[in-house]
């Protein structure tokens, strides 16, 4: 919620501190990069401490970002406030999937993971309407006060209901060099790699698409920020129901199936969105209508693949958590930036943010197949 629910107030951040769209985006952007940091450090650090002490910490540090927000004078505190909200948010991103892995085996936390994403899908979902309802009744201040209330509401709910799920006999000592070769040695483990990688850039289709759709629907197709909202909740409704079949079928049908449905389902969409574009013209319907076809699939890939990376080595839940978590954030930030960059420079036209998803699918679908080639191959000679 804290990260899509000013997406609507873009514009007017540009407007209020005067400053360019691509300032203003870095509200965005670098909130991205924050969680991406953050979950590298979350994921290994509940390893030792568990995970209920990470989250209830988290909560506590979104809200001193949010209370900056909404006071900052200068579009540098803003920027600031929000890598503070974001360092403390993204705890929940990541404790939340280290929790379902302490609880359940992996096809089955693939499942689960699908339905704790339908949940977590939710509130990003209302965040742009929420925001750009709240910035027209009164100001852009009253998203954050929304965002600070909710905040508090579920940092009591979780002292009171988030019960502890890796017991102490589990738990392990860590430190830098220790998150460091954790880190090496997921990386050099390739099943992790395919999974991880493949949804990082599945993900970050998705938020190339949130960083460029407020300018490609307002300033090439004349649309507005309600529209913008409202378009937002039917492509996450998309999501929602991809994430629900996958509940339903993960386990009948495994992790891998799962993802290269999802991957040829979401190619689809920059594939025909690019079609339209250079013949008759991409309008709105189309774009976003596509764009919900990328959700659906992502719907399969996302939850899926994230089961996969985390359940690819069981001494490392945490870490591997934090990691494909930071990759996929990371990965994210950057296509925000890019499609950001692009726009600013070929502005005329939306192919430079079909050419971000276009790229994001295909790699992903690539790193998927060539890191389960190389993990079946190195089984095979072990």
């Amino acid at each position: 919620m804290g990260m899509n629910i000013v997406l609507p107030s873009l514009p007017t951040l540009e407007q209020v501190f005067e400053t360019d769209y691509a300032t203003a985006q870095l509200t965005l952007t670098l909130y991205l990069a924050a969680v991406s940091v953050g979950q590298l450090i979350y994921g290994p650090v509940s390893d030792r401490f568990g995970r209920r002490p990470v989250v209830l910490f988290g909560l506590t540090v979104f809200l001193l970002g949010g209370v900056i927000c909404l006071f900052a004078p200068t579009i540098e505190i803003m920027i600031a406030g929000r890598v503070i909200q974001a360092m403390g948010g993204c705890a929940g991103l990541v404790i939340g999937r280290a929790m379902v892995r302490d609880l359940f085996d992996a096809d089955t936390a693939a499942a689960m993971i699908a339905y704790l994403t339908m949940g977590i899908v939710v509130a990003p979902t209302l965040a742009p309407l929420i925001g750009g309802v709240l910035e027209d009744w009164f100001s852009w201040q009253a998203s954050f006060v929304f965002v600070i209330a909710a905040g508090a509401v579920f940092l009591v709910a979780s002292i009171g209901w988030a019960h502890e799920t890796l017991p102490e006999e589990k738990r392990h000592r860590t430190n830098f060099s220790g998150m460091l070769r954790s880190f090496m040695h997921l990386l050099t483990n390739p099943e992790f790699n395919a999974y991880a990688f493949q949804v990082a850039f599945n993900t970050s289709a998705y938020f190339a698409f949130l960083g460029g759709a407020p300018y490609v629907l307002v300033n090439l197709m004349g649309g507005t920020a309600g529209e913008l909202g409202l378009y937002l909740v039917v492509i996450s409704v998309f999501y929602i129901g991809g994430n629900y079949m996958t509940a339903r079928i993960a386990q009948r049908l495994g992790i891998f199936r799962m993802v290269c449905i999802g991957n040829s389902i979401s190619l689809v969409g920059p594939v025909v969105m690019l079609v339209l574009e250079l013949t008759v013209g991409l309008d709105k319907v189309a774009f976003f209508g596509l764009m919900s076809l990328i959700a659906l699939g992502n719907g399969f890939t996302i939850a899926s693949g994230m089961a996969g990376a985390v359940g690819a080595d069981p001494e490392r839940v945490g870490a591997a958590a934090g990691l494909a978590g930071s990759l996929q954030i990371g990965m994210g930030a950057l296509s925000t930036f890019i499609a950001g960059l692009l726009l600013a420079q070929y502005g005329d036209t939306a192919l430079p943010l079909i050419f971000v998803l276009l790229f994001g699918l295909a790699f992903g679908f690539l790193c998927l197949i060539l890191g389960k080639l190389v993990a079946d191959r190195t089984r095979a000679l072990s």
